[in-house]
């Protein structure tokens, strides 16, 4: 009975080249499997050592109070911005991501040149002058000034 349960076991067990693949896969993934654990034990060791060497501190009022710069926190938590403050950053927000999209234009500019002609010139003229025209309807209505 016993070479019966040998036998079965051996043909349960992975052919040779199986076998011989399995050392090099582990192998490859042994530096990743390493610094996974390296990375894990240095977080618990740090956290192990700051609880057991860290000063509980006692609370109090003033320590347990918010810390505002500096300030004492009187008042309302949420100051009130001026409406002005948003709209120069929507603005240059606005005027920032349009840019982006001039620099991919000036690299292919000179190859798109050669093969179709100053379309291209022409199309970017229209973007930059929508761009322009913008610029001075926000100037216009007095979305630039800081004084108002």
């Amino acid at each position: 009975m016993s070479s019966l349960v040998l036998r079965g076991f051996r043909s349960l067990t992975p052919c040779r080249a199986t076998a011989k693949r399995l050392p090099a896969m582990l192998e490859n993934y042994l530096p990743v499997l390493l610094q996974i654990v390296i990375a894990g034990g240095f977080a618990g060791v740090t956290l192990l050592i700051s609880v057991l060497l860290g000063k509980s501190a006692r609370s109090n009022e003033v320590k347990d109070s918010a810390y505002e710069c500096g300030m004492l926190p009187i008042g309302e938590a949420q100051p009130r911005f001026s409406v002005k403050f948003y709209i120069v950053a929507m603005l240059f927000v606005l005027f920032d991501i349009e840019v982006v999209f001039l620099y991919p234009w000036s690299v292919i500019y000179k190859d798109y040149l050669v093969v179709h002609g100053g379309a291209i010139l022409g199309s970017m003229l229209g973007f930059v002058g929508i761009l322009t025209v913008a610029f001075a309807y926000a100037w216009k209505k007095g979305a630039l000034s800081w004084n108002k």
